[in-house]
């Protein structure tokens, strides 16, 4: 079941996120997500219009969307992965929004693979600062017309 997230549902998303990010990131030391939460918790999901995909009651997943187009986060549940939660958690919010954009890091190639296969196109690259590490910023469109 996908839900609408409110802030109640923060501090049970943190240990979802802090566990998908750091596994998705080995590249990353795992000082820098944990120094990153406080952000995480106090300024940016509030601001986030979030999605939760939950199984008895237990967060298995989330999207987060800032300025109904920026897809801010996109976690699976480390043991949930390859169930198609994330994909039902982007095709929720593709059906809300018309134009989405993303920043992946380019070393994270299962995401960028996965975001590919689900419509995202690279748009242009970045650099992160804090991490030291090259992003793409992907974007998908509802009117696209779709690769063969």
């Amino acid at each position: 079941m996908i839900r609408e997230g409110n802030q109640r549902d923060i501090p049970a998303l943190l240990p979802l996120w802090l566990a998908s990010t750091t596994m998705g990131h080995p590249f990353i030391p795992a000082e820098y997500w944990l120094e990153s939460l406080p952000m995480v918790r106090d300024a940016w999901l509030p601001r986030a219009q979030t999605w939760i995909a939950e199984r008895n009651g237990e967060p298995e997943g989330f999207i987060s969307v800032l300025d109904e187009q920026f897809i801010g986060a996109l976690f699976v549940a480390p043991d949930k992965l390859g169930r198609g939660i994330g994909a039902a958690l982007l095709s929720h919010v593709k059906q809300r929004y018309d134009n989405l954009s993303l920043e992946v890091y380019q070393q994270n190639e299962r995401a960028v693979t996965f975001y590919h296969a689900q419509g995202f196109r690279i748009e242009a690259s970045a650099w992160q600062e804090e991490t030291h590490h090259p992003t793409w910023i992907m974007r998908w469109w509802a009117d696209q017309t779709p690769l063969r």
